[in-house]
């Protein structure tokens, strides 16, 4: 099997949701506009409500209160607000993922810190739209979801294996599997269309130097996910590639600066992104 096939036989297990799909279509028509997607969001009273809870948060930091759907697209405009509902709909899409097989509390901390952690540093290298960065990674484990869900047994045996021998994951799933994680989560956001740029961040990111395009993009990602091991696995230093630390001007100054900044974070955001949005965050 490989990794394509596997994307291909789960494609009917994870469809994101009509509210996401709209937004994806508006954004998609050229025709289309801010109307187009405030109209798209407002079919879906939870995911508006969410929506405004995030554009009210300190994640974006405006100085006046945001009180309508239309108000929050006029000021984030509308791939921010696509990005955005793309977020927020992962967890529904993902939640047949039974808890014995993964734990999906830690999954969704995990990403959102590696999300944190890449929007952060996006800023520092003057991405203009570092926030999607955010969304690239959140979304760079995702091809995790996709084997534990549809091959757990292999993908567990290579996760022991790669702990045991202190071994990188994506080598140990090539042999042991066949593919990694990494170019499963490149081919579903093919399968869903996403755009090239959050599908070569996703595919390439483990190994950053086998990026020929959005090299500054998957380098970003790439340092997000050293941060996010170095803090799951409490390891003294993130293992970063050497390009890519380069590229990003990641050194270990910086490093101690963007983990002291994402743990102030993390978890404000898991609650924003993941908790109902009629739950006031702690």
């Amino acid at each position: 099997m490989q990794a394509r096939d596997l994307v291909t036989k789960s494609l009917r297990l994870v469809t994101l949701p009509d509210v996401y799909l709209r937004a994806k279509s508006v954004l998609d028509d050229p025709d289309s506009g801010a109307v187009d997607m405030a109209r798209a969001i407002a079919h879906d009273p939870g995911m508006a409500a969410r929506l405004l809870r995030i554009a009210n948060s300190a994640f974006f930091g405006f100085a006046a209160k945001v009180d309508t759907v239309p108000r929050a697209v006029s000021l984030l405009g509308t791939q921010q607000i696509h990005d955005l509902v793309l977020a927020t709909s992962l967890a529904s899409t993902f939640k047949g993922v039974r808890s014995d097989v993964m734990d999906m509390d830690k999954f969704w901390h995990d990403s959102v810190y590696r999300a944190v952690a890449a929007k952060l540093l996006a800023a520092h290298c003057n991405v203009l739209d570092a926030e999607r960065l955010f969304v690239a990674g959140l979304l760079a484990d995702i091809g995790h979801l996709l084997m534990f869900g549809q091959i757990p047994e292999q993908t567990q045996a290579a996760a022991q294996t790669a702990v045991a021998a202190h071994r990188r994951l994506y080598r140990v799933e090539r042999e042991v599997i066949g593919f990694d994680y990494a170019e499963v989560g490149g081919e579903l956001l093919a399968a869903w269309r996403l755009p090239e740029s959050l599908q070569q961040t996703v595919r390439h990111h483990a190994e950053p130097a086998r990026a020929e395009e959005f090299e500054l993009e998957t380098a970003i990602v790439h340092v997000a996910d050293a941060l996010n091991a170095m803090a799951a696995n409490a390891q003294s230093e993130p293992v970063i590639d050497g390009g890519a630390a380069h590229l990003t001007g990641c050194d270990e100054r910086l490093v101690g600066e963007l983990a002291e900044e994402v743990d102030r974070q993390v978890a404000d955001t898991v609650a924003l992104i993941f908790s109902s949005p009629h739950r006031k965050s702690a």
